[in-house]
Parts: C-alpha cells; structure tokens; sequence
C-alpha cells in the first residue's frame, strides 16, 4: 500500500491525487461538461448566455450580471448518487457499525463529494480548491438506495474534471452512478464499482466523466491525478492483499499446491524459472508454507482487485453463484452418494440412467438446496427427490449414437469444442523431434502401405501430400515425456498419440491410423503401434479403444491449452498491465475494460479448485499431477502472442495460405472448416471496429511512439506479464497505429471468439462422456499383455472400453462442472450487443459501433445460411448439431452459441 497522506481541500500546492484510486467506470458516457448557473438579483439583472464553440465545448451557462458592479453569483449543483443495495440487504450487518451508519445517514453525512475542475487556476498556476457536500440518504426503489447533494460553485470554477468520493460509512458500498443536475446537460458518471469504507482505507476514491485522452492531451487540472491515480494502484509489492484493496500486481503460480496440508500436495512453481515458464497472476501477497517456502498458502480469502470480483450484486443472476455452489455443495455431495471413487459404469444403459433416474444425493436442509443452485440439472420429481438428473445434451438428444461413429470423431476436429489443435501433413513419415536416445525411434509406425490402402481408388500418398489432403491431430511429443510419471499414478494411464486424416473429396474428413507409443521404460524398450478402421471385431474394438485414448488426450488438451492457458491464463496479464499503466481516461483502457470482465475472478476460482493439486483437473483428466507442468511445457513450445491471432493460428497449421484474392486474405487449406469460415468473419469485424476506433485517437504515427501510458503498458505486457519469454524475436513491435490495431485485435479475439468456441459447446459435446473422455485408465491389450488380458479382451470388449472410461465420480464431477461453465447468465454483455456509454457519447465512436453492430446481425444472418447449406457437411447433416459458437448473441442458459466480450464463465 501507498503510504497515506493527509489531505487537506484548501491547499493548492497539494493535490488529492496521491490519495486516490482509480475507478472502475464500466460505461461511463458524457464528456466533460460545464455549468449552467442561474440566479436572480432582482428586476435590473440582465441575463447573459455564453457562446457554445464547436469540438471544444465552452460553459452553455446562464447567469445573471448586475447593473451596479457585472458580479457573477455563485449558483447550486445537485448530485444524486445511486447505491445498490447488497445481497444481504444494504449494510445490513448488525451491531456497533451498523448503528453508527444509520446515524450518519440521519445526520446527512454517509457519503462525501468533491468536485474536481478540470482547469488548473490561471492565477496561480496550481490546482484548483474542490468543492465539497455531504450526500444524505432521502429515498430507496428496490434494490437502489438514493443519496442527494448540494454544491455552492463559484462561477469561476469551470468544467469538472474528476468527483471524488469518501464512503463515510463502516462498510463497504457498490456505487452504481452520480448525476450532478442543475446544469444545461447534466452531467453522468457511470461507476459501478465497489467503495470502500474511510475506516478500512483513508484513500479516496476518483470517478471520471468519460471523455477519453492520451496522456498528453490531459487537461492541466488532472495530469497529477492521472499518475499518482497510477501509481497507487499498482502498490508496492508488498504485504499480504485486503478484501477491499484494488493492487494490480504481479506473481508465479506458486499456489496450486498446499503442501502443508499434505507433501503430496506439493507441485512446482510455475512461472519465473527456466525448468517450467509459465505467464503471471495476481498477486495476492499471502504468506509462504512452512512446509515449502516457495509455495503460497491457503487462505478463506482469495484476493483479487475488488472491482476484478463478481459483484455480490451480480452473484443473484450470474453464473458464478452456481460454480461456487458446484464446488462447496454439489461435488461432495457426489463424493458423498458414490463412494468408491474407482467403480466405473457396469454397462452402457447405467450411463444413460445419468439422464432418467439420476444420482441420489444426500438430502439438504432449507429451501430445497439442489433446486436453487441447480436448476437446470436437477429435474424433481416430487418434493423430496434428491435426485441430480443430468440434462440431455442436444448432440445424443439429436442422434444418441453419435460419439461411436468414426465420420463425428473426425467432424469434430474442425466444428466441435477444440478446433485449434488438427495441422497438415507436410512430411513423410511421421517425425518425432524429441531425443531419440530417450524416447526411441522418432519415426511414426504408420506407413505408406497402410494410408495407400485406407485411401485406396483416391491417390497416391505422394499424390494426397501434394494435394494438402493429409492432416494430422499430433499429441505425440507433449505427452510421451510424462508417460512414465503419469503411470506412476493409481487409476489412469497415457501415452504419445497421432491421429491421420485424409481430406475426403467431399470436405469431410476420415480417419486412417491411429499410433500410440510408450517410450521405453522400466527396463522395457519402446513400444508403438498403429491401429486402423477395420471391418473385423477384434480391430472394430481396438480402434474403439483407441479412439477412447486419442480423446482423452483431446479432452486434456483442450481444457489445459487450447482453454485455460491460451485465453484465461495468458490474459490475465494483460487485464494486470492495463490497470497498472493505462489510465481510466486512456481511449485503449476504454476499448480493451469489456473484453476484461470477470476475468481475475473466474481464474481465481479455477486455481482454488479446478487446476489446483487433486482439483478437478487432476482427479478428472488423464496427466493427474502432471497436468499443469504439461500446461508450462505447451506454454514454453508452442505459444507465441503473434500466433494468437486468428489468421496467424490457421496460418502456422497449414490450415490456410495468405492469398489477397481470397476472402479475408485467406484459402483455407479445407474449405468446409465452419470453425474457421465463422471465426475469420468475426476476426474482420472485431479488426475494423478496433481500427475505426485507434484511428480516431491515433491519426498519426507519431501520437502511438510518444504516448507513454501505451508504450509502459505493451513493455510490461512483454518483459513482466510474459516475462518469461521476453527475449522472443516473434512479439510484435508498437510503432503504428496499424501495430496497435493487430495488437488489440489479437487481444479482444482471444477474450472474445477463441473463448467462446472452446466454452461453450463444453456440455453439447462433452455432457455425455463417452463422447469425449477427460481420462484412460486403462493400457490396450495388445501392449505387452498376457493371456488373461487378451481373453478378456476377447471375451468382454465392451467391459473393457467402460473400464476405460472414467469413474462414475469422475464422470458426474465433470459433467456438473462442464454444465455450469457452458452456461450464459442472464447479465451476460455479448460482443457489440451494447455500446458502452463512452463510445456512444463520440459521433464517431458511436457511427464506428452501430457498424459493428449491424456487421455481427450480419454473421448471425451469415451462420444461419451456412448451416442450412446441405454442401457444407461439416455443419449439415442428419443428427448434427449446427455450428453456432460463433454466433454473437444469445439468450441465457446452456445454448452452445453468442460470443461475449470477455472470459467471464
């Protein structure tokens, strides 16, 4: 914390900024506007109106100037500000405080305002004295609670340029808006935000009108206020984080583990160390473990920046109430009814009674508990049915045996929930680039003879390389170094996997081979071996086996990379960066805060129980313990921030080719490839409104170099929140508008596109699990098996695949968990649905949005047609699911479409 100063409003060689946070205005809207004073000193006065100028708004003021002596009069402003009454009822908690605050508000002094000029004194030179008023409680509607004002202004205070407020009660209050009326346009401030009490922290908070400026162009009267607003937020590194506090700061993921609870809860520090690089997370400053001095510990409280939290006024409708109430409630109450955590499902119909007769949970007291926080999942009976009944997923509800069939196991590379992972085969054979003299040959056991006679009748296998006909889904080198370890762990097992393809004349693809290698170990050479579609019933079973494995490893690609670490994890340091280095007055904070919203909160969420040791992910997902290390070693191979943009991903695969005759500058390699036709639109639309808007701010190159707020925040971005790969000749350089605009782009995609099509189709494809496997527990028979595990084999295939398959914990756990995070809320903000107030107040801003706008009702329209296209039968067919992911709006529930700005689920 910044040490606090005294502040003292008559001082003018002093200003309130070292004493002020930043505020968290989401959608403030007017510019900063002057005051209209009125007053009448009798019969003589003779009213004079200034002259409005335009692009630089003067005072529209109405005064009157006496005959006698042309004085001025001071003239009343009334603010009103709006406080949401909080979940619990507004500062409800009982006792000493509690009565303290209904005699401030009796007294008219719960909350404190001043007025800011936006002008320094042209006499002094100085800043200008604020003009204070106690605001009194004088009404309450629903959940908002009125508090009033009065201002005396002189008529030489000119425009206002900041409110600053002090929350004189005991508790904290969330600040909806203040309005100062009175004026010829009043004037609103959107605040949204979280203030803390004056007994918590003497700091004062700053709200802003929402004209935007580039730190030169600050007016005079609020450059101080802007830096030292700044440098309070991002703190000083040290001391454990409060509940109220707003730090930006950063540390390592040295808080997954909890050693001191148990040694086997210890894991790696992630981050900061050449051995596993990883981006940073907010720090939260709490202190070390005993146990191991490099791990953090536990804690009741997790910090993240206030205004960062899911508002408590939000937790009524958002999806976060039900996460929470997943993992304190749901989760052990599963534990709970199924006891035996290895018992897997003894046939095929006990997991379709997931969906008709359910699993009994334990009864709860009050209110019918599973009914209130599960909605959606829980399908009552009566009133005492405990019974959690999971929802039909619309993929088995449109075909139910569309997980066994090889042309959907394909299908979903290019439309389902990980699309990012399938590349084209540009060498022969098969390579593996790790050390052969650790992990064995590195040449594929998939040959020529076996694709030529899958591809018969087709072409040549030098024939289909040519012709870019050969695609391949490569779990190869990032798995086959932690083999060994992860079968060291009870109840699962993994290996190195590649999947070919082949590009089917029709746009569809089919599988021809699947190889899966051991490397050597326990004294045992390596092993590999390749399985094919067969028309046999032993191949039949053994494809299905490893097609079980390969999806797997799918599953957890998908949730630790192409999710969590390409779009949770790898933003949060640009929401840190944007805090510490952009003002809240900065056009590109303006442009960047709703794709930012909720973000911190959910990844806290996720790091208490879904990535943390024996979270979710580890007791679910096949790499157990190794997970997250997986999760660094993609993170040091494969991410770079260039790639991350839409066209430069697809590119890096071969799954597209810069062409300029091409739509979007783009031939996709596989034409029918809906994720990427739909996502390449969307990646033009979010590129033009973002170049609209730069342009508007940045006409010149020369503002983007000398704009010293942007080159701080892109520095830091690079060399602290990736630190880690600092040095990378790949980041992008900022010189250029057109740099800014690929940097943002990029940015807001990823919160926005690449997040929505890996979340929200989790349940649609995924809910019923045989689908999409999260682990293999089990080795295939044809490596090194005896006679009793070849005759079973033979004997009982089927029980064999189950006994693959996860756990009936393991698989509700993650079927509760993927219905959750699949979820819209109903306060959901979809991409160019609302214009944030500060955009509509500009003319430009404002033209530059409904383009947007009009341009996603474009795409909604655009997707519609190509689902319906019968050509397209990637999307179109009997028993398939549109592609809608990409679709930008919604309604809320699990829907498997709209694109919100940010990663807030």
């Amino acid at each position: 914390m910044l040490k606090p100063h005294v502040y003292h409003p008559h001082t003018t060689t002093k200003t309130l900024a070292s004493l002020l946070h930043k505020p968290f205005s989401h959608g403030t809207s007017l510019a900063f506007l002057p005051f209209n004073a009125c007053s009448s000193l009798g019969k003589t006065a003779k009213p004079f109106k200034a002259r409005v100028v335009p692009n630089k708004i003067k005072a529209a003021v109405d005064v009157n100037l006496t005959e006698d002596d042309g004085i001025l009069t001071d003239y009343t402003v009334k603010g009103v500000v709006t406080v949401k009454q909080t979940v619990g009822g507004f500062l409800s908690n009982l006792g000493l405080s509690r009565g303290l605050d209904d005699i401030q508000d009796l007294l008219g002094k719960s909350i404190l305002l001043e007025l800011v000029s936006r002008e320094l004194d042209p006499k002094t030179g100085q800043e200008k004295e604020t003009i204070k008023a106690y605001a009194h409680r004088v009404k309450q509607k629903g959940d908002d609670v009125t508090y009033e004002a009065e201002f005396k202004v002189g008529q030489d205070f000119g425009e206002i340029g900041a409110v600053v407020v002090e929350n004189e009660h005991h508790k904290e209050m969330f600040l909806v808006e203040i309005v100062l009326d009175g004026l010829t346009d009043p004037i609103t401030i959107s605040c949204n935000s979280w203030v803390h009490s004056k007994f918590d922290n003497p700091q004062k908070r700053v709200f802003f009108p929402p004209k935007s400026y580039l730190p030169s162009q600050t007016p005079s009267g609020l450059k101080r206020l802007r830096k030292e607003e700044l440098q309070a937020l991002r703190g000083n590194g040290v001391g454990e984080r409060k509940s109220f506090e707003r730090i930006y700061d950063y540390d390592v993921y040295n808080d997954l583990g909890d050693p001191d609870s148990d040694l086997n809860k210890k894991r790696p520090v992630l981050g900061g160390n050449k051995q596993f690089p990883y981006p940073r997370r907010c720090r939260t400053g709490r202190p070390r473990c005993e146990s191991d001095p490099e791990s953090e510990t536990k804690s009741n409280m997790f910090y993240v920046p206030r205004d960062e939290c899911f508002s408590e006024v939000k937790q009524l409708t958002f999806s976060a109430k039900t996460v929470y109430s997943v993992f304190h409630a749901v989760i052990p109450a599963l534990q709970t009814a199924i006891v035996d955590k290895d018992l897997g499902f003894p046939y095929f119909t006990a997991i379709d009674q997931l969906f008709n007769e359910g699993v009994d949970l334990p009864p709860q007291e009050g209110n019918n508990l599973w009914r209130e926080i599960l909605p959606r999942l829980l399908k009552a009976i009566s009133d005492g049915d405990n019974a959690l009944r999971f929802e039909i997923p619309e993929t088995m509800d449109r075909d139910k045996f569309f997980w066994f069939r090889d042309e959907e196991f394909a299908r979903q590379t290019l439309s389902g929930i990980n699309p990012y992972v399938l590349q084209l085969v540009t060498e022969w054979p098969l390579k593996s680039k790790l050390d052969p003299a650790i992990y064995g040959p590195p040449e594929s056991v998939i040959t020529k003879e076996m694709v030529e006679q899958q591809i018969r009748g087709y072409c040549s296998l030098e024939e289909a390389l040519e012709q870019k006909k050969l695609f391949v889904l490569d779990y190869h080198d990032l798995f086959l170094p932690y083999v060994k370890k992860v079968r060291q762990l009870p109840g699962t097992t993994l290996y190195g996997s590649r999947t070919l393809f082949f590009l089917n004349p029709d746009e569809t693809l089919r599988p021809l081979a699947i190889e899966l290698t051991r490397p050597p170990m326990d004294g045992k050479p390596q092993w590999k071996e390749a399985y094919r579609p067969s028309w046999h019933s032993s191949g039949v079973w053994l494809w299905r086996l490893a097609k079980a494995h390969v999806l797997a490893h799918d599953s957890g690609y998908h949730q630790l990379i192409s999710h969590w670490l390409r779009t949770h994890c790898c933003t949060e340091p640009y929401i840190i960066a944007t805090n510490r280095q952009l003002s809240e007055m900065h056009p590109i904070y303006r442009l960047l805060h709703p794709h930012f919203r909720y973000t911190m909160e959910i990844n806290a969420l996720a790091r208490e129980y879904l990535i943390n040791a024996d979270g979710i992910i580890e007791t679910s997902f096949s790499p157990g313990k190794y997970s997250m290390e997986i999760c660094s070693v993609a993170y040091d191979l494969l991410w770079r921030f260039d790639h991350e943009a839409l066209p430069a991903d697809l590119i890096s695969r071969g799954m597209a080719v810069e062409d300029p005759d091409a739509p979007h500058g783009l031939r996709l390699t596989i034409k029918d490839y809906p994720f990427a036709n739909d996502g390449l639109v969307l990646w033009d639309i979010l590129k033009e409104w973002v170049s609209d808007y730069v342009n508007h701010y940045y006409p010149e190159a020369s503002l983007v170099e000398s704009d010293e707020e942007l080159q701080a925040w892109w520095t830091e971005i690079r060399t602290v929140g990736h630190g880690d790969k600092k040095d990378e000749p790949w980041w992008p350089v900022l010189k250029t508008p057109q740099d800014l605009i690929q940097i943002v782009t990029t940015i807001a995609w990823v919160t926005s596109g690449h997040h929505a099509s890996v979340n929200f189709g989790q349940y649609t494809y995924a809910g019923y699990f045989p689908s999409r496997p999260t682990i293999a527990r089990k080795n295939m028979p044809t490596e090194e098996a005896t006679e009793r595990d070849w005759e079973f084999f033979m004997n009982k295939p089927e029980v064999l695949l189950l006994l693959c398959f996860p756990s009936q914990i393991q698989a509700t756990t993650v079927m509760a968990i993927l219905d959750v995070l699949s979820n819209h809320s109903p306060d959901e903000e979809y991409l160019g649905e609302k214009s944030e107030l500060a955009w509509a107040k500009d003319p430009l801003i404002k033209a530059a949005f409904e383009k947007f706008n009009g341009r996603l009702m474009e795409l909604e329209g655009i997707i519609d047609e190509r689902n319906a296209n019968k050509d397209l039968r990637n999307r179109n067919g009997a028993g398939i699911v549109p592609y809608e992911f990409l679709k930008p709006f919604s309604e809320p529930g699990v829907t498997g479409k709209g694109v919100p700005y940010s990663i807030s689920i």
